[in-house]
């Protein structure tokens, strides 16, 4: 099944994205590495998503989660390929649709994760994955059986982990019908510019540079029974797999709902406690909810605040100081000091660069 491209497509992604999100740029140059070793131009393919070519030079860069979502499904009907020319041979369309055909029919998480291993030993050779229990700790485990680049900290070598898992642990979620929490995860690469955003896409726990990839989650999850039949599996591959590897994970129910009121409150961000009142929990409910999605009040918050943030000062030309705030800074040299940290810039400079940008 190859992936639909157009308009149609993307509407299906971007009606359950969190609002005003974005997506790092080296999850974009990532995703463009197997093209660029065919020799082959993206030009065409970004400009038909809507990003600036000239955006790739740019490390600090962020699009829109839409935009993304549009290149992943162009990327991947272009090349016939759902897995992006990243590894040694292909994976055709309709390799990920009878994946998750072969998994329906588990009766449990852990059977079905044992199939997707020797699943994919057919679909992508070059990668090892095993699922092993250890205590009260499950450990999934991706290495590969042929290097897939000559460094370490190669794009195109770095993003197929970063899909890999994305598309396991997404895939996991929708079989089990909840949120599965990743304690923690290694990966086997130095640290990449983007690794900030891996709190909202894996785990705040994330480490680097180990010898092979490894994802701990609790093993009690393994057993979980799944919840997914025939008829379920037809409405979820109508999007899928590009719904299901975008970055943004849509089992995450509370982070969304957490995301959505912070959103609609600016400037005057609640509390925790406030947020967790307006959705019918205890403040420890709501921590512990969002702990088993992955993630925190004050990452949901900083997110927040950096994706409008970005996108202000990109297509809008309000002062720094309206825009801090607009998004409930305190005064202006918070937002710069934050700015700082979100792209290596302060506010003027990043806006300067990206105007510099669509001159080009």
């Amino acid at each position: 099944m190859r992936q639909p491209t157009g308009r149609a497509k993307s509407a299906r992604v971007k009606a359950g994205d969190p609002p005003g999100a974005t997506v790092a740029m080296g999850f974009v140059t990532g995703m463009l590495a197997g093209m660029a070793r065919a020799g082959r131009d993206p030009a065409p393919l970004l400009a038909a998503a809507g990003i600036d070519a000239a955006a790739l030079a740019a490390p600090a860069a962020r699009i829109p989660l839409a935009a993304y979502a549009e290149l992943y499904n162009r990327v991947a009907a272009e090349l016939d390929d759902e897995a992006f020319g990243l590894f040694s041979a292909p994976m055709r369309g309709g390799g990920f649709e009878f994946l998750a055909r072969a998994l329906v029919g588990a009766p449990m998480l852990d059977e079905a994760l044992r199939r997707l291993a020797r699943f994919l030993r057919v679909l992508l050779p070059d990668m090892a994955v095993s699922v092993e229990r250890r205590g009260g700790q499950a450990l999934l485990r991706i290495a590969e059986t042929r290097p897939l680049a000559s460094r370490a900290d190669d794009r195109g070598r770095v993003f197929a982990y970063e899909w890999l898992l994305r598309l396991i642990h997404g895939l996991a979620c929708w079989l089990a019908g909840r949120g599965l929490a990743l304690d923690a995860v290694a990966f086997p690469y130095p640290r990449p510019p983007h690794a900030a955003d891996y709190a909202l896409i894996y785990t705040a726990n994330s480490s680097f540079d180990a010898p092979i990839l490894e994802a701990r989650l609790q093993a009690n999850l393994l057993d979980l029974p799944l919840r997914r039949d025939e008829a379920a599996l037809a409405a979820f591959l109508a999007g899928a797999p590009g719904r299901i590897a975008t970055l943004y994970r849509r089992d995450r129910d509370t982070v969304r709902a957490v995301r959505d009121l912070l959103h609609a409150a600016l400037p005057a961000l609640p509390v925790l406690e406030e947020v967790a009142a307006r959705l019918h929990l205890s403040p420890r409910g709501l921590h512990r909810r969002l702990a088993e999605e992955g993630a925190n009040f004050r990452m949901i918050k900083d997110a927040l605040r950096r994706d409008l943030a970005l996108a202000r000062l990109a297509k809008s030309d309000a002062s720094v100081a309206a825009i801090a705030a607009e998004l409930g800074y305190a005064d202006p040299s918070a937002f710069y000091r934050a700015c700082v940290e979100w792209t290596g810039q302060a506010p003027s400079e990043y806006r300067t660069r990206l105007a510099g940008q669509g001159e080009a």
